[in-house]
């Protein structure tokens, strides 16, 4: 009874102000809603976390998740550092640094549940895929972008590493060549050089993401569900153990006077998107 009414809840389109959820034929689509560019903050941690909870009681009964952006700068522009500066100036530094921990525990438990899913999952990206939003878009099957579409990763300009699993997955799916680059250099990659390093599986017109998203989902019903799931699971390990590394490294970098102050010049910034490199 508890399965039924939490499958119903997940076809009726459950959600909250950040995010949203709809399943029909077997494809769930969660769509991202949170103005300016989906950061990822305290509020869109918990609905990440119902939307979980659902997925997890019916994810055998679907084939595949989209993942998708209705804000028009683009996918998600990573984590809310505003949010994370105001914290921080309000606690004490070890309450500030638990808090910090805790978050993380928490977004690494929801991104390794969506990364070893088992299902088909493909994140349709367009515009700012930046940090926090590269890494969630990291732990789908595959990234289907428009040719609008940007990845980067900028936090060394915050005296930070990406903190939500984005190097332990991109060493998994690229090597580590393409981590030093984004890494240490903070430039963006554009959709064309995505493809040719082989981050993402398709380029496609300017707002076209989610259609080919859409009919790339329709074929995976083809295909024997436990079969499909046997196959990710074969070519798609989970790095538990880097994963709990970076955790550990975020935490102690994060103590350091450098990331204060880039925190501030951030919040400060009267940029209209500071997040662009």
């Amino acid at each position: 009874m508890r399965e039924a009414k939490c499958e119903t809840e997940l076809a009726s389109g459950r959600g909250g102000s950040a995010l949203s959820w709809t399943v029909a034929d077997g494809v769930i689509e969660l769509a991202l809603h949170r103005a300016p560019c989906n950061e990822l903050g305290s509020e869109s941690l918990e609905e990440f976390e119902q939307f979980v909870t659902a997925l997890g009681r019916v994810q055998e009964k679907t084939h595949a998740l989209i993942i998708f952006s209705e804000m028009k700068p683009g996918f998600c522009a990573g984590a809310d550092l505003r949010e994370l500066y105001h914290r921080s100036q309000v606690m004490d530094k070890a309450e500030a640094a638990k808090g910090v921990r805790d978050f993380l525990e928490r977004i690494h438990r929801v991104l390794n549940l969506l990364d070893a899913a088992p299902l088909t999952t493909i994140a349709a990206v367009h515009g700012v895929t930046f940090g926090g939003g590269f890494e969630l878009a990291l732990t789908c099957d595959l990234i289907i972008a428009d040719k609008m579409a940007r990845f980067c990763f900028p936090e060394l300009r915050l005296g930070l590493i990406p903190g939500f699993g984005g190097i332990p997955r991109l060493k998994r799916d690229l090597g580590n060549a393409v981590v030093r680059d984004l890494l240490l250099t903070g430039r963006s990659f554009n959709a064309t050089k995505a493809q040719q390093i082989g981050l993402v599986s398709q380029v496609v017109g300017e707002g076209e993401a989610l259609r080919v998203a859409r009919a790339t989902a329709a074929q995976f019903k083809k295909f024997d569900h436990a079969t499909a799931v046997a196959a990710k699971r074969f070519i798609k390990p989970i790095p538990y153990e880097e994963l709990r590394r970076e955790i550990d490294l975020f935490c102690e970098l994060f103590a350091r006077p450098a990331v204060e102050a880039g925190l501030r010049k951030f919040v400060e910034s009267t940029e209209a998107q500071p997040y662009l490199p």
